[in-house]
């Protein structure tokens, strides 16, 4: 027995006594392969799958590493069977090659015979298969290289894909340097660490996902891919206002022009050497069929950037099998997939290249630190009482919306009197009451894009201290100098939502200081649990939440 951090157990979980004076360099040493999934004050717990052993491979880890990581500091004698294990799973990735033959095309290459032999005669996988080049090789029709690799991570033998990338049409990209960025003293800007090492880790490997938070700058790892690339981008996004983000970024920071530029969008269908498109509509069906498909074939794409990637639509997914020859950019701020696609994350747009945690970018002062508060409010007898008799489907929205919560919003409103704030909810209805009640503007889906660039400038400006936003306001929206934000309503327990709301706030403030973010939460209904679940990401990513009373936010104000 050593004084180490970890105790590792057989059942894949590990314990990270969080206190313990190795625990930070503990965390590093298992963060390639471990999933955290849970994170309260004393002890977090990671777990080891899969998946992120094939994540931790692709990424250059080998399985010796692993092992001396975990048995480095062990309290205890790591599992013998788990370290067996260990070795046996990491050793399942790239004993199928998929590789160029300059003969035959794609084929998949085995490294060993009796596993080729067991996923050909796979029903699924045989009818992707062509001609038996060798004992151990064989045909791939190449319109199959996405969902072939989908298949075998699926049958646990995931394929290392060494087929290469066809360069794309080149287009000339260049960082430019000489753009304004804010605090510089010189007027200039540069690419920050972490930002060149995830775009250095993503060229290196061609293909895959950079996990960045909110706030630290994805937008320009992928203007640096597309300096790497010199070529003609696709980029995906969220929704148009985020797309034109994208646009004035681009447009500051490199070599391109508006002209070269174009907005595919449901306003515009503009291609350009360098073309933003939103989800929604490629996503569009017309009679039945996807009308816009023809977008991923309208130019000889060099490179395909998926903004949000934790957020990619399921005929995205099918659209991307096709686009294996083409390099794919997938950033995010979290891996987590509510719907537990992360393994289609994985073998269509590839491994995970590059992960910073949120704690480690605020530590250097690229994010702003953030406190996060719960703050319970007990529902009137009237309110409680509806709750009691309303249909299973019908509580969580009655418990969320609960009319109590909007005297409690203006008194967290009137504790930061000066600062620029969100109020953040999923139910129009609610925010339209709240719109009213706090005298601010409303934005939701229906808000036509002029009119929600106009607030979200004038509320940049200061000339709006507050906004009232639906779920619009979760996605890839510059709000800059948001410094709170008070959550009253959600997607049930979506973790995703969470991070992305909280991720609104982090932008380093001019004045140094903190981030608030508020989560109002009816306590003894569904919203106190599915709130829970909500938290867990922002744990994992070292977030503690203050739980406070309602009636407790009646004292002084903080300003």
């Amino acid at each position: 027995m050593t004084d180490g951090p970890l105790i590792v157990q057989s059942d894949k979980t590990l314990l990270l006594e969080v206190d313990h004076e190795r625990a930070n360099d503990a965390r590093q040493a298992i963060a390639p392969f471990a999933e955290l999934e849970r994170a309260p004050e004393h002890v977090h717990t990671y777990r080891i799958t899969p998946l992120a052993l094939w994540n931790a491979r692709a990424a250059g880890h080998d399985a010796e590493q692993v092992v001396d990581a975990l048995v480095n500091y062990s309290r205890y004698a790591v599992p013998q069977p788990l370290l067996v294990d260990i070795v046996d799973t990491m050793a399942r990735y790239g004993r199928l090659q998929l590789v160029k033959n300059p003969a035959h095309g794609l084929t998949l290459v085995s490294l060993d015979r009796a596993v080729l032999t067991e996923v050909t005669r796979h029903k699924k996988i045989a009818p992707m298969l062509g001609a038996r080049v060798d004992d151990d090789t064989v045909v791939v029709h190449p319109s199959e290289r996405g969902r072939l690799k989908q298949l075998l991570l699926k049958v646990g033998w995931p394929a290392e894909d060494l087929a290469g990338y066809v360069d794309g049409e080149a287009h000339a990209i260049d960082l430019d340097f000489e753009g304004t960025s804010p605090g510089s003293a010189d007027g200039q800007w540069h690419l920050r660490d972490y930002q060149e090492m995830a775009a250095d880790s993503f060229w290196a490997g061609g293909s895959g996902v950079v996990v960045l938070p909110c706030g630290a700058g994805k937008t320009m790892v992928g203007a640096a891919a597309m300096a790497r690339a010199k070529a003609t981008t696709l980029i995906l996004v969220t929704n148009t206002v985020a797309g034109r983000q994208w646009k004035r970024e681009l447009i500051a920071r490199t070599s391109l022009t508006e002209e070269e530029i174009g907005e595919y969008s449901g306003e515009r269908k503009e291609i350009r050497p360098v073309t933003i498109a939103t989800y929604q509509v490629i996503t569009r069906r017309t009679k039945g069929e996807y009308k816009h498909l023809e977008l991923f074939d309208s130019r000889d794409w060099g490179l395909v950037i998926y903004d949000e990637v934790h957020l990619l639509p399921a005929p995205v997914f099918r659209m991307t099998a096709d686009l294996q020859s083409r390099r794919r950019l997938g950033l995010t701020a979290t891996l987590v997939r509510e719907d537990g696609r992360e393994g289609d994350v994985f073998s269509l747009i590839g491994p995970k290249r590059y992960d910073a945690p949120w704690k480690d970018i605020e530590a250097q002062g690229w994010i702003a630190p953030a406190d996060c508060v719960e703050v319970r409010v007990t529902l009137t007898d009237a309110e409680r009482m509806s709750y009691a008799v309303a249909e299973p489907d019908e509580r969580y929205k009655l418990c969320s919306t609960a009319h109590t919560k909007i005297a409690v919003v203006k008194s967290i409103l009137e504790r930061h009197t000066d600062a620029p704030t969100l109020v953040i909810g999923a139910y129009l209805d609610q925010l339209d009451e709240l719109g009213e009640a706090l005298n601010a503007p409303v934005i939701k889906g229906s808000t036509k894009n002029k009119d929600r660039e106009e607030l979200f400038d004038r509320f940049r400006a200061g000339e709006i201290q507050t906004l009232v936003v639906s779920k619009v306001a979760n996605f890839s929206i510059d709000l800059p100098e948001a410094s709170v934000a008070v959550q009253v309503s959600g997607t049930f327990g979506s973790r995703q939502e969470e991070a992305q709301r909280l991720g609104r706030l982090l932008r380093p403030k001019h004045d140094g200081g903190q981030a608030h973010f508020y989560s109002v939460v009816a306590r003894d209904t569904l919203d106190a649990e599915y709130a829970a679940h909500r938290q867990r990401f922002l744990a994992e990513q070292g977030y503690a939440y203050r739980i406070t009373d309602a009636d407790d936010l009646l004292g002084p104000a903080i300003g």
